[in-house]
């Protein structure tokens, strides 16, 4: 779900998004839906596009914190880069996304089961439903739509053998 989705005027949109870990290693996902159709609906990483002429990290952190409201993390590298392609709000998105590695030290029963989100833009409001932490293992039996698609094999990856040595170009995806 692109975040300052009012504002998006078309382009390659280029993206930092977070896999946000908690000490047990839970990974923090969004819900969200189209925002006429709440059964429309999928997971996905908290981030959005870069503005102005701020870096990809500050991009990341300024977006986990209006989309979650949690600001005490420790950022690490880029895990996995991906391009992408999807209708959303009756648009079409194209998008070059970052994903950066961040921990937060405190565990997922101490934040919210609602993370605060004051940051969120009109449309964003319309379309997220909630977030919530997943295990890897909840990932991996989850019927839902996640996205990026194959994000239990590589946050299982990620838990087994640590960060890669540079970013994951990982397949284009193109709904």
């Amino acid at each position: 779900m692109p975040a300052e989705a009012d504002s998006y005027a078309g382009g390659l949109r280029r993206v930092a998004r977070v896999v946000l870990l908690d000490p047990e290693d839970r990974i923090l996902l969004l819900h969200g839906h189209e925002p006429d159709d709440p059964a429309d609906d999928w997971w996905f990483t908290p981030g959005g596009g870069v503005e102005g002429d701020e870096s990809r990290e500050e991009a990341a952190l300024r977006e986990l914190a209006e989309e979650t409201g949690i600001t005490e993390v420790e950022l690490g590298p880029v895990l996995w880069r991906r391009m992408c392609s999807f209708p959303f709000a009756g648009r079409r998105w194209d998008q070059d996304e970052w994903y950066y590695l961040a921990r937060t030290a405190r565990t997922a029963r101490t934040i919210r089961p609602q993370p605060q989100a004051a940051g969120l833009t009109e449309l964003e409001r319309r379309s997220v439903a909630g977030a919530r932490w997943w295990t890897c293992q909840e990932l991996t039996r989850a019927h839902e739509t996640v996205y990026p698609t194959r994000l239990a094999e590589l946050l299982s990856r990620l838990l087994d053998e640590g960060p890669p040595a540079g970013p994951v170009t990982l397949d284009t995806e193109i709904v």
